[in-house]
């Protein structure tokens, strides 16, 4: 479906991402950017492919900041204007290197490349040559579908065959899997670009031999040859290798890999019918949603190991909820309902989308959040203490700047996840004004906010007759659907309006529903947020920042039986709050007293979290104590 997004909101952020975000990562990724972290991710190509020399420059992993960069500037080909900012040629000229860098049978990775080639395939666990590999083929789907060209795609078929006959369950080949998973979804976005049965099998392969029988990270590690990065494997829980995939009950470990293996199960399930994958996702994002996820949509509460914890463990200042994750969460929310047509998964996905991934980004573009903390004191985060890794301002880069390429390639591909379309039933996902067409059909989206409701106007070429699916998120009340300027009957399934359209012509559908803002309130079992509240409106959280309120949020307590206040920003496109309460003042001074502290009325105004950090440093608070 070809999709351009006239959206105020999100038009702004994607003009962002197409003419500022893009263009700045491509001098990052060519280490021209004054005070930012060294990336050399364009140098290792050059350098790998014999036209200078050097030594390889980063992390194992460096080469997927790269093609992340590679995708994001493929779906920004699409955007109005974009084809004239020169990025079709800038991908020309990394296609052209990495195919200078890739050895004779295909392989491609400059680490290895300019670091030792006798280790190819010799450490999966941490050496993510996998997964640098999928980044590359999802860069080449997203190139050759939007610029029509295949050279790409062809070097990473050549790729894509190697890994298919190296890897799988016959003698003569290893019987491995990746370290960091991604290449499980690449090689199902092959399958579906190219129409080559042994990559869906391959990245089958990977997820039904995970966790199976001895660990594989553990055998390799045996091999005295072993070229360690970091440290022989610990604990196969980081990876998801502790057990079969399909007997996972819990999301464990490092949350990216975690959800990247997830949303692989998911497109497997569809492709396949294989309903014990099904199962298994229904259970591991259950578990994510109802127990291990932020109101923000982050998930991954710790930094040690940018990992799942346990159940309800969920501390604000010193979440790590990295935007990498928050992206995973939505890729797999996505295909969850592409399997299952429920949009219970669109709403976790929303809410990871307007707000942790949304935050990662400054307004300007130039920086970006790795970590999204939900309360932030400046004071606290200093370096070497245990909230160190916590930002209290964007940085420009990363040495490890996996999110800024990913951040980008969101937002700019965010006109694929607006509608699906099969089986001549359209449905409506996200509320994003937006025009369309696919199939005999011309579709016009219009919305001055996702929780103002929506207008859509659709003309059919064909009378046959076409099912309309329009989402009915959680926030909305008073549900209704006008059409043709008629009070419309529907049907509910699965979280979707059901109704259907027979002719050809011009029709009008009028979604109303009204989306206030609310006090949400956490399970007493998040020990951390009792006694604490925090505020939504449709899918926006609200935070508090000390650029409106001073210093001292954290001794404000709402009053939660009065009326919030909504007050539209007509220059952010966005509705700002005010909620009322009192300011606990101090005693007598001291440190500890037997006086009781005595409130004086106070206000504070909220902004979404997206677009919190970006009016200079200071305190943010998503959470706050409330009067009971």
């Amino acid at each position: 479906m070809k999709t351009v997004i006239t959206d105020k909101y999100w038009s702004r952020k994607i003009s962002l991402v197409t003419d500022v975000i893009i263009p700045y990562q491509w001098e990052a990724l060519n280490d021209r950017v004054d005070g930012a972290a060294r990336s050399g991710c364009v140098s290792n190509f050059e350098i790998a492919a014999g036209l200078k020399d050097g030594e390889f420059y980063g992390y194992v992993f460096q080469d997927s900041d790269l093609a992340k960069w590679i995708e994001a500037a493929a779906y920004a080909l699409s955007v109005p204007g974009a084809a004239s900012r020169g990025l079709g040629e800038k991908i020309d000229f990394i296609v052209a290197l990495i195919k200078k860098a890739q050895w004779d049978d295909g392989y491609i990775n400059t680490c290895t490349t300019l670091t030792g080639r006798e280790n190819r395939w010799k450490n999966l666990f941490e050496r993510h040559e996998l997964y640098i590999a999928g980044h590359l083929m999802e860069a080449a789907a997203a190139y050759a579908e939007a610029s029509g060209k295949t050279e790409f795609l062809d070097v990473m078929r050549k790729f894509a065959d190697l890994i298919c006959d190296t890897f799988g369950p016959n003698e003569n080949q290893m019987h491995g899997y990746p370290g960091h998973q991604e290449i499980e979804l690449a090689l199902v976005k092959m399958y579906r670009v190219t129409g080559e049965k042994k990559y869906l099998e391959t990245a089958k392969y990977f997820i039904d031999a995970r966790g199976v029988g001895e660990n594989y990270f553990e055998l390799e590690a045996r091999d005295p040859g072993y070229p360690a990065a970091w440290g022989a494997p610990k604990d196969p829980t980081a990876n998801q290798s502790h057990a079969p995939v399909r007997e996972q009950k819990t999301a464990e470990g490092h949350a990216v890999r975690a959800l990247y293996m997830y949303s692989a199960m998911a497109d497997i399930a569809k492709e396949t019918g294989d309903t014990t994958l099904l199962t298994a996702c229904e259970t591991l994002w259950n578990n994510i949603t109802e127990r291990r996820m932020y109101i923000t949509g982050g998930v991954g509460s710790t930094a040690n190991g940018e990992r799942f914890t346990f159940d309800y463990d969920l501390p604000n200042d010193s979440a790590y909820a990295e935007s990498c994750a928050s992206i995973a969460l939505f890729m797999f929310g996505w295909r969850m309902n592409a399997l299952t047509r429920d949009a219970k998964y669109i709403e976790a996905a929303e809410t990871a989308l307007y707000n942790t991934v949304s935050a990662g980004m400054a307004a300007d573009g130039k920086s970006f959040f790795y970590v999204n903390p939900l309360e932030v004191v400046p004071e606290y985060c200093a370096p070497h203490t245990s909230l160190g890794h916590v930002k209290t301002v964007r940085q420009k880069w990363f040495g490890c700047a996996c999110c800024p390429p990913n951040i980008a390639r969101m937002i700019a591909s965010l006109g694929k996840y607006i509608y699906s379309y099969e089986h001549n039933t359209l449905y409506v996902n996200l509320f994003i004004a937006n025009e369309a067409e696919t199939d005999g059909l011309k579709l016009k989206l219009t919305s001055g906010a996702p929780q103002d409701g929506f207008t859509l106007e659709l003309e059919k070429e064909t009378a046959d007759e076409l099912t309309l699916a329009l989402r009915v998120p959680e926030y909305a009340e008073g549900y209704r659907v006008i059409f043709n300027g008629s009070e419309a009957a529907y049907q509910i399934k699965n979280g979707y309006a059901i109704l259907s359209v027979t002719g050809r012509g011009a029709f009008l559908i009028d979604v109303r529903y009204g989306a206030p803002a609310r006090y949400v309130y956490s399970n007493p079992a998040v020990s951390r947020n009792n006694g604490l509240a925090a505020v939504k409106k449709g899918p926006f959280v609200y935070c508090f920042e000390e650029t409106d309120n001073g210093k001292g949020t954290a001794s404000f307590f709402a009053d939660a039986e009065r009326e919030i206040s909504s007050v539209w920003d007509e220059e952010q496109n966005v509705w700002k709050i005010k909620i009322y309460g009192k300011y606990l003042d101090g005693s007598d001074g001291k440190l500890y007293s037997r006086v009781k502290p005595s409130g004086r009325g106070a206000e504070l105004t909220g902004v979404p979290y997206a677009i919190w950090g970006n009016r200079g440093e200071g305190e943010m608070f998503v959470w706050v104590r409330y009067l009971t």
